[in-house]
C-alpha cells in the first residue's frame, strides 16, 4: 500500500515537474500566435481543480505511510495540477495547439493508477466509502483528461495549421463531394519548404564533403609516399583506389549529413515506437489473466469486464503511437526527398562536361525519381532493422514463460527461417541489374523522343523499338527470377506463424506426456507469435531496404561528389576603361574536354579589346565552338590563363529554349523594359513572327522550342542575349540557322558596326563569308589552334591559308554588294513585309491547351506550364474499366486459379486454427491428454498444405503481372511510336518519360505486390469474421455495423487518395520536365549567371508536388487511426460477449476468438494500404492506356503491297493540286502545288521563312498527310503505300543533325544491312574516314546521348554518310549544310554532285550558291509556287529570286 500510495502517485509528478522548465523554454523560443480560449481549452482547464478535489480526498491516505511529511503529501499531488493549468495557458499563449508533453503526463497518471485500481476493484468497497468514490472519480477525470489531450485546439488567429484529426476529415469529405483542385490543398509548414530543408543542408554536405575527401587524400599520400620509398610505381594505382574510395565514403557522407539535419525529429518517431512496443506485448498479458478467468469458476464477472476494458484501451493506445511514428517516419522521408532533389539539381548547374558525359539525362531524372523512393522507404523501415530482433528476443523470452524450454524449438525454427530469407535476399539483390537495364531503356527512350523527327524521316521506328524491347525482355527476366525468389520468402514468412506454433507445440507434447496444451498456453503462444510474425516480416523487408538505400545513396554520393566546373577556370577581372584595355583575354591557353582526354585548344591568345567584333572561323571540329566555352570556363584549362570583363551573354549554336512564353524566353528572368524590348524584337526580326502567334509574345513556346522552326529558336536565343545589355557577348554561328535575307538583317541590326552591340566586345563564330570585312579581328583555327589571325585586309594580303580560302570559296561581288547596298536610316526602322513570317505549323502548335482545359490552376506556384501540364480528368475514383483492362490483359486462365488458391489457402487456415482451439479443449485424464500424435500431425498437414498454397499464390499473381506489364509496355510504345510528329510536338516529353519510368515501373512491381497484400488480408478477415462468429453468434451484430462504417470511411478516403495521388502525379512531371531543360541548357545558364533563378523555380516545383504528397499521407494516417479504432471495437465486442457467454463458452473457442480479433486492427490497416495502393498505382494502367485513342498515323507497311522491290527507280515526283493543312480550320499551308519533277533532275527550294519549303518535303515523307491533290512517285501514290515502304526507299539529310547513343555502325545502319566496306566507303564519300579511323574503337566508337562528343559539322557529315549508304533514287537536303564552313559545304555538295548524279535531289536552300547550278529553282511565297525555272533564266526574269541573289551578294 505504500508503494501505491508513494511511488506510483510521485512518478507523473516527477515527471511533471522536472521537464516543465524545458519544455516552457520551447515554448518560450517558438511563438505561432495566441489561440482564443476554446471549449476545448476551457474543459481541460475547468476538469484540473476539481480533479484536484477528488485528488485531496484520494491521497488523504498518504499521511499513513510515515516516509512523508503530511504537508510534503498533500501538496505533491496537487501541485500538478495547478502546475498542467499553468502549461494549458502557456501553450495557447504560445499558439500550441496539441501538447505530447501533456499526453504522456496523463498516460503515466493513468497507467499508474490502474494498479491501486485494480487492488480497489479486489478489495471491494470498504467502509471509507467516501475515499472510495472519490478514488474512482479521480480516476476518471485522469481518462477525461488523456482523451482531452487526444484532440487539438483552433488554430491560432491568421495561421492555418494542419490538424491531424479535424482538417484530414473536412479534405477527406470534399475529395468526397466534389473532384479536388490544387487550391484546396494546404501550404508546406516552412520547415517542409525547400528552402529552409536545403538551406540548412547545403553547407552542411559541402562542410562533409571536404573533410572525407581530406581524410581519403591524407591516406593516399601515406600510401603514394610508401610506394615511392619502395621505389614502385604506385601514383596511377593510388589515383584509381583514391576514385574508389571517394565513391564508396560519398555515399555515407551524404548519410551523415541526412542525420545530423533530420535525426533529432526522426528520433521523435523512434521513441512512440517504443511506447507501442511497450503496449504492444502488454496485450498478451491481459489475454492471458482473461482465459484465467474463463477457467475460474467463481471468478467474479467484472474482472473479466476490466480486462475486456483494459485490452481495449491498450489496443488504442497502441494504435496511436504507431501512426504517431509513421506520421513521422513519413515526414522525415518527405524532408528526406526534398533535400535530395535540391541537391541533384544543384549539382547539375555546376558539374563538369567530362562528369556530365558519364550520366545522361534519363539516369539523373532516375536519380531523382527511383532513388529518391529508396531512401524515403528506408526513413520507414530503418528502425525495424534495430528494434526487430529486440522484438523476436522479447517474444521468445515470453513464449519461454509459457511452454518453457520448448520455446527453444521455435527459435530453431526462426534460425532455419533466416538463413534461407538472407540467401534469397542475396539472390535478389543480383538480380537488382533490373536496374540497370531499367536506366538503359529509359536512357534510349529519352533519345528516341529526342529523335523521333530522324526515325520517323529514315524509317527507323522498329530498329529502336526492337531494342527498347531487347533492354525489356532482360528487364522482366530478371524482375521474373526476383518474384519467384520473392515468393518462396512470403510463403516461409506467411507461413512462419504455423511453423514456430508447429516446432514448439511439437516439442512441448512430444518430450513429456504431462505436458498439456490448455488454452491459455495455446492463445497466449499463439498472440505472442503473431506478434513476432510482424518483426520476422519486417526484418528482411528492412535488411532488403537498407541494401538497396545504400546503392541509392552510393549512387546519389557518386554524382553529388562528381567533379565540378572550377571557379577559377575564368578569371572576372573587374571594369576598366581606355584605349587598350582587352574585355577578354586568353593567355598561352591549353584546353580539353576531361583532365585525361587530349587537348582541343592547344597555345591559344587572344585578347579582345573593348567594344570590338571578333570572327572566328574555321573547318568542321576545328574548335571553334570550344573555343567560346573556353571563354566561358566549360572545358578542363591544363595550362594558361582566362580573363573576362564584365558580364557575358552567350548564344550556343543549338538554340536553347525555355518550356515559356516567347517573352520570358527572351527577358530570361529580367524586368520587361517595354521600349528596349520592342527595340530588341525588331533588331532580332521576332516582330513578323509575333503577329503571326495567337498570343503574340505570351505565346507558350513548347518544350524545347518545338512550335517554332529552327530559324525562329535561334532568333529568339539571340534576342535573349541581346535584350541582357551584356558586356561580352558570346555568339556560337547564331546565323547558320536563318536564310541570308535575314542573317544579313540580323548582322546589319545587332551584331554588326551599325548594330545595337556596337559598342559591345562580341566573338562570333561563323562561316558567313559577307559578314567578315566587317570584324575587327579574325581567327582563323585549325585543328584547335591559332594559325592566323588578324584584319579582312591583313590576312587577305598574308597570301595565306585563310587567303586562299576567301579567294576560293567567296564569291567576288558578295564584298561589293555588302558595301554597295547598305540599309537607309529609314530601313533600319522598318522591317521588310515578308521577313521572317511563321509558318502556318506554328499558328496550329501554339496554344495547345486552352485555360479552359486545365484541371486546376497552377500559376500561384508558378509551376505548371500550360503545355508542359499532364492532366488527367480527375474522377472521385479509378474506373471499373481499368481494372477490367488490367485483369483481361492477365487472362482469366490465371484469376480463377488465384481465386482458388486464395480460398485453399485461407480455409487451410480456419480449420488448423480451429483444430487447434478443440486441442485445447481436450480433457485431461490422469495428467494427460489423449492421441496428442494424431492431433499434432492434422495441425502439421494442414499448416503445410497452407505454405504450399501461399507459394502457389504469389507466384501466379507476380507471373501474371509481368505479362500484364509485357503486355502494356509494348501497347504503350507501339502506340507512341505509330503518333504522328503532332502529337510529340503537344505533349512534353517529361510526360512520356515519366510513363515508360515511374508508371511502367509501377505495373511491373506495385500493382502484383498490391494485389497479394490485398487478397490475402481481405481472405485472412473473412477468416476472422467467421471464428468471432463461430464463437460469439451475437457478435454479428456488433460485426455488421462496423463493417458497414469500415466500408463507408474506406469510401471516402479512397476516391480523396486517388485524386491525391492524380494530383501528385501531375504534379511530378514538370519537376522531370524541369530538370531535363535545366540540364540541356546548364552552360546557358550558368553563362548568364542566373543558376539561383533556375534553384528558386525547381523549389517552386518540388515543393508544389510535395504540397500534394504531403495530404495523401496525412489522409492515410487519418483513416489508419479510425479504423484501427473500427478494429479495437471488434477486440472489445469478442471480449465483452466471451464474458458474457463465460457459462456456455469453452475457454479455447474464446482464446480462439479473442486471439483473432486482436489481428483485426493490423488487417484492417493492411486492406486499406493495400487496397489504396491498387487504387493509386491502377491509375499507372490508365495514363500508359490514356495514348490508345491518341490519333495515329498511317500504317507502316501495308499487307499484300504490290510495290516493286526496286521502287523507285527513276526517281520522278508529281504533285497534282496539293494541298496542306497543319489542321483542320487552318490557313493552307500549301495551296494547289502542280509540279512534275523529272528523274534525275536537280531541284532547289527557296524562300523566305515560312514561305512553306519544308512543308513541301514534310509532304513527301507523310509526315504530314495530304489535305488535298495526291503526290505520285513513279506513278504510284505515296498515299496508298505503307509509311516505312515509303521512308525507307527515298533519303533526307535534316536541318538538325541527330545521333543516338551507341556505336556509330549503328547510328550509319540500325538495321545491320550493309556490310563494313560499304559503310567505310560512305564514310570516306561524306570526308569522315579520316576522323573515324583516328577515333580509338573506329566504326565501334561509342557515340554520347545526342551525339554530344562530335561537333555539330561532324554530326552532319553522319547524316550525309547515312543517305550515301542508303543511296536511294530521291534525295532531300534540307538546309542540310547549315552548321558546316563553306568549304566542307562544297566538299558535300560536290560529294552529292558525283554521288547523286543519277538521282533526283530537292534541296532547301538557305546559301544560294549551292544551288546555282541546279536544273531547275522553285520560289515559295506563302504556300505556292512564285517562280520556276532555271537559276539563269530567273536571274535574268528579275523577280523575287533575282532580289535574293542580289541580297546574298551573288548578283
Amino acid at each position: 500500500e505504500c508503494f501505491q500510495n508513494t511511488v506510483l502517485v510521485w512518478f507523473p509528478c516527477v515527471y511533471l515537474w522536472l521537464l516543465a522548465p524545458f519544455y516552457a523554454l520551447k515554448l518560450y523560443c517558438h511563438d505561432c500566435g495566441c489561440i482564443r480560449i476554446s471549449t476545448l481549452c476551457t474543459a481541460k482547464t475547468v476538469s484540473q481543480p476539481i480533479e484536484s478535489q477528488y485528488g485531496h480526498h484520494t491521497n488523504l491516505t498518504l499521511t499513513h505511510c510515515h516516509t512523508l511529511s503530511p504537508s510534503l503529501s498533500l501538496t505533491l499531488p496537487l501541485s500538478p495540477q495547478v502546475l498542467a493549468i499553468c502549461i494549458i495557458q502557456l501553450e495557447r499563449i504560445r499558439g500550441c495547439r496539441s501538447s505530447v508533453f501533456l499526453f504522456l503526463f496523463w498516460v503515466l497518471a493513468v497507467v499508474c493508477s490502474l494498479v491501486p485500481l485494480r487492488a480497489k476493484i479486489q478489495l471491494g468497497i470498504t467502509t471509507d466509502i467516501v475515499r472510495y468514490t472519490a478514488f474512482f472519480s479521480y480516476f476518471s477525470l485522469q481518462l477525461a483528461q488523456l482523451f482531452l489531450c487526444c484532440f487539438a485546439d483552433q488554430p491560432p488567429e491568421g495561421k492555418t495549421v494542419l490538424c491531424i484529426i479535424a482538417v484530414p476529415l473536412r479534405l477527406v469529405v470534399k475529395g468526397y463531394r466534389t473532384p479536388l483542385e490544387a487550391g484546396d490543398l494546404w501550404n508546406l509548414r516552412e520547415e517542409d519548404t525547400s528552402d529552409k530543408i536545403i538551406s540548412d543542408l547545403e553547407e552542411e554536405w559541402t562542410t562533409e564533403c571536404m573533410s572525407s575527401l581530406s581524410v581519403c587524400f591524407s591516406r593516399q599520400e601515406k600510401t603514394i609516399a610508401a610506394g615511392v620509398a619502395l621505389g614502385s610505381r604506385l601514383p596511377d594505382q593510388a589515383q584509381i583506389l583514391r576514385k574508389l574510395q571517394k565513391e564508396q565514403s560519398s555515399g555515407f557522407c551524404l548519410l551523415r549529413t541526412l542525420a545530423r539535419n533530420l535525426g533529432p525529429y526522426f528520433l521523435t518517431g523512434t521513441m512512440c515506437i517504443i511506447f507501442h512496443d511497450f503496449f504492444m506485448f502488454a496485450i498478451p498479458q491481459v489475454l492471458s489473466l482473461l482465459l484465467g478467468f474463463m477457467n475460474e469458476e467463481d471468478a467474479p464477472l467484472w474482472k473479466g469486464y476490466f480486462y475486456a476494458t483494459l485490452m481495449f484501451l491498450l489496443s488504442c493506445l497502441q494504435s496511436l503511437f504507431n501512426h504517431q511514428y509513421m506520421y513521422t517516419c513519413f515526414t522525415v522521408g518527405m524532408r528526406v526527398k526534398t533535400a535530395v532533389m535540391g541537391l541533384v539539381y544543384r549539382k547539375s548547374l555546376v558539374i563538369n562536361s567530362a562528369s556530365r558525359r558519364t550520366c545522361t539525362v534519363g539516369e539523373i531524372v532516375n536519380l531523382v525519381s527511383a532513388d529518391t523512393q529508396k531512401l524515403m522507404d528506408f526513413v520507414v523501415y530503418f528502425n525495424a532493422v534495430w528494434l526487430a530482433p529486440i522484438e523476436i528476443a522479447l517474444c521468445l523470452f515470453f513464449l519461454w514463460q509459457h511452454l518453457g524450454p520448448s520455446a527453444l524449438a521455435g527459435i530453431a525454427t526462426v534460425i532455419l527461417i533466416f538463413p534461407l530469407n538472407g540467401f534469397i535476399a542475396k539472390k535478389r539483390s543480383k538480380l537488382q541489374v533490373q536496374m540497370k537495364f531499367m536506366d538503359g531503356r529509359i536512357k534510349l527512350m529519352n533519345e528516341i523522343l529526342n529523335g523521333i523527327k530522324i526515325l520517323k524521316f529514315y524509317a527507323w521506328e522498329k530498329a529502336f523499338l526492337e531494342q527498347v524491347l531487347g533492354y525489356r525482355e532482360k528487364e522482366l527476366k530478371a524482375l521474373k527470377k526476383s518474384q519467384i525468389l520473392y515468393s518462396i520468402s512470403i510463403a516461409s514468412f506467411n507461413s512462419s506463424t504455423f511453423l514456430i506454433a508447429f516446432a514448439m507445440f511439437g516439442v512441448y507434447v512430444l518430450i513429456d506426456d504431462k505436458n498439456v496444451l490448455d488454452a491459455q498456453k495455446v492463445f497466449v503462444s499463439m498472440a505472442l507469435i503473431n506478434i513476432l510474425k510482424t518483426p520476422l516480416s519486417q526484418l528482411p523487408f528492412a535488411m532488403s531496404t537498407t541494401m538497396q538505400a545504400i546503392v541509392s545513396l552510393k549512387r546519389l554520393g557518386k554524382y553529388l561528389c562528381s567533379e565540378e566546373l572550377k571557379d577559377d577556370n575564368v578569371a572576372k577581372a573587374p571594369l576598366s576603361t581606355g584605349k587598350n584595355t582587352y574585355w577578354c583575354h586568353v593567355y598561352n591557353g591549353t584546353f580539353s574536354w576531361t583532365k585525361e582526354g587530349p587537348p582541343c585548344l592547344k597555345r591559344i591568345n587572344v585578347r579582345v579589346p573593348q567594344g570590338s567584333l571578333v570572327a572566328v572561323v574555321g573547318h568542321v571540329g576545328s574548335g571553334k565552338s570550344s573555343l567560346l566555352s573556353a571563354m566561358l570556363g566549360e572545358t578542363e584549362k591544363r595550362s594558361g590563363s582566362v580573363s573576362i570583363k564584365g558580364s557575358v551573354a552567350y548564344v550556343p549554336q543549338q538554340a536553347w529554349i525555355q518550356n515559356a512564353t516567347v517573352q520570358d524566353n527572351v527577358t530570361f528572368g529580367r524586368e520587361k523594359q517595354k521600349t528596349w524590348y520592342q527595340r530588341v524584337l525588331d533588331a532580332c526580326a521576332l516582330l513578323p513572327d509575333l503577329e503571326i502567334l495567337p498570343a503574340g509574345d505570351s505565346t507558350e513556346i513548347g518544350e524545347k522550342g518545338l512550335n517554332l522552326s529552327g530559324g525562329q529558336k535561334q532568333r529568339v536565343s539571340l534576342a535573349r542575349a541581346v535584350y541582357r545589355k551584356a558586356d561580352v557577348y558570346l555568339l556560337d554561328d547564331p546565323l547558320s540557322a536563318v536564310d541570308a535575307h535575314v542573317g544579313q538583317h540580323i548582322f546589319d541590326k545587332v551584331i554588326g558596326p551599325k548594330g545595337v552591340l556596337r559598342n559591345k566586345t562580341r566573338v562570333l563564330v561563323t562561316h558567313g563569308m559577307s559578314f567578315l570585312p566587317q570584324a575587327d579581328l579574325i581567327l582563323v583555327l585549325v585543328d584547335g589552334e591559332i594559325t592566323e589571325s588578324g584584319s579582312y585586309q591583313e590576312l587577305l594580303s598574308r597570301h595565306g591559308a585563310f587567303a586562299d580560302f576567301i579567294h576560293t570559296f567567296a564569291s567576288n561581288d558578295r564584298k561589293e554588294s555588302v558595301t554597295e547596298t547598305p540599309m537607309s536610316e529609314i530601313d533600319e526602322e522598318q522591317v521588310p513585309e515578308d521577313l521572317g513570317k511563321l509558318m502556318e505549323v506554328d499558328k496550329a502548335r501554339t496554344g495547345r491547351v486552352s485555360l479552359e482545359e486545365l484541371i486546376f490552376d497552377c500559376t500561384s506556384y508558378g509551376v505548371c506550364q500550360f503545355l508542359a501540364t499532364d492532366c488527367l480528368s480527375f474522377l472521385p475514383q479509378v474506373r471499373l474499366e481499368m481494372y477490367m483492362e488490367y485483369f483481361k490483359t492477365i487472362g482469366m486462365a490465371f484469376i480463377i486459379p488465384i481465386v482458388f488458391l486464395y480460398a485453399f489457402q485461407q480455409g487451410a487456415s480456419l480449420t488448423y486454427n480451429y483444430w487447434l482451439s478443440l486441442w485445447a479443449d481436450e480433457p485431461i485424464v490422469n495428467g494427460t491428454q489423449v492421441d496428442t500424435d494424431m492431433k499434432l500431425a492434422v495441425y502439421g498437414a494442414l499448416g503445410f498444405a497452407q505454405g504450399i498454397a501461399i507459394f502457389g499464390t504469389t507466384v501466379a499473381i507476380s507471373v501474371g503481372g509481368i505479362i500484364a506489364s509485357r503486355h502494356l509496355h509494348m501497347d504503350l510504345l507501339k502506340n507512341v511510336l505509330h503518333s504522328p510528329m503532332s502529337f510529340f510536338e503537344t505533349t512534353p516529353s517529361g510526360n512520356l518519360l515519366n510513363r515508360f519510368a515511374k508508371e511502367i515501373d509501377a505495373i511491373d512491381c506495385m500493382i502484383p505486390d498490391g494485389l497479394k497484400m490485398m487478397l490475402g488480408y481481405l481472405f485472412k478477415l473473412m477468416e476472422v469474421c467467421i471464428i468471432v462468429m463461430l464463437a460469439t453468434p451475437f457478435a454479428a451484430v456488433v460485426i455488421l455495423p462496423l463493417a458497414i462504417l469500415y466500408a463507408f470511411v474506406q469510401s471516402f478516403y479512397v476516391a480523396t487518395s486517388c485524386q491525391l495521388r492524380r494530383l501528385e502525379s501531375v504534379s511530378r512531371s514538370p519537376i522531370y520536365t524541369h530538370f531535363n531543360e535545366t540540364v540541356q541548357g546548364a552552360s546557358v545558364i550558368r553563362a548568364f549567371g542566373e543558376q539561383h533563378r533556375f534553384i528558386v523555380q525547381a523549389n517552386k516545383r518540388v515543393d508544389f508536388n510535395q504540397t500534394s504528397y504531403f495530404p495523401r499521407f496525412v489522409a492515410t494516417r487519418w483513416l489508419a487511426v479510425n479504423l484501427e479504432f473500427v478494429g479495437n471495437g471488434v477486440v472489445l465486442a469478442a471480449a465483452i460477449l466471451s464474458v458474457m457467454g463465460k457459462d456456455t463458452l469453452s475457454p479455447g473457442i474464446v482464446g480462439l476468438a479473442v486471439s483473432h480479433s486482436l489481428q483485426v486492427t493490423g488487417i484492417l490497416s493492411w486492406i486499406v494500404r493495400s487496397w489504396t495502393d491498387v487504387e493509386n498505382n491502377i491509375v499507372s494502367v490508365e495514363r500508359v492506356k490514356e495514348y490508345a485513342d491518341t490519333a495515329k498515323e498511317a500504317v507502316w507497311t501495308v499487307e499484300g503491297s504490290s510495290l516493286p522491290l526496286a521502287w523507285p527507280q527513276t526517281g520522278t515526283i508529281e504533285f497534282q493540286d496539293y494541298g496542306l493543312q497543319y489542321r483542320k480550320g487552318l490557313d493552307w499551308a500549301l495551296k494547289g502545288i502542280t509540279l512534275k519533277i523529272q528523274e534525275k533532275e536537280k531541284v532547289g527550294i527557296v524562300g523566305r521563312t515560312g514561305a512553306g519549303k519544308s512543308s513541301l518535303a514534310l509532304g513527301i515523307f507523310r509526315i504530314l498527310e495530304a489535305a488535298k491533290g495526291a503526290i505520285y512517285i513513279d506513278g504510284v501514290n505515296i498515299a496508298e503505300i505503307g509509311l516505312h515502304d515509303l521512308r525507307s526507299r527515298i533519303t533526307i539529310i535534316p536541318q538538325d543533325p541527330v545521333l543516338f547513343s551507341g556505336s556509330l555502325r549503328m547510328n550509319l545502319d540500325p538495321f545491320d544491312t550493309y556490310t563494313d566496306e560499304e559503310i567505310w566507303s560512305s564514310l570516306e564519300l561524306a570526308h569522315l574516314k579520316n576522323f573515324v579511323s583516328n577515333l580509338p574503337d573506329k566504326l565501334n566508337y561509342e557515340c554520347s546521348e545526342g551525339g554530344e562528343n562530335l561537333s555539330l559539322g561532324q554530326r552532319q557529315l553522319v547524316c550525309l554518310a547515312r543517305a550515301l549508304l542508303r543511296k536511294t533514287k530521291i534525295l532531300v537536303l534540307d538546309e542540310a549544310t547549315a552548321a558546316v564552313d563553306l568549304e566542307t559545304d562544297t566538299l558535300i555538295q560536290s560529294t552529292i554532285r558525283q554521288q547523286f548524279e543519277d538521282c533526283t535531289v530537292l534541296t532547301i536552300a538557305h546559301r544560294l550558291n549551292t544551288i546555282m547550278d541546279y536544273t531547275r529553282v522553285i520560289v515559295m511565297d506563302k504556300g505556292h509556287i512564285s517562280e520556276m525555272d532555271s537559276p539563269t533564266n530567273l536571274i535574268s526574269n528579275r523577280g523575287q529570286f533575282y532580289r535574293m541573289c542580289r541580297e546574298a551578294g551573288l548578283v
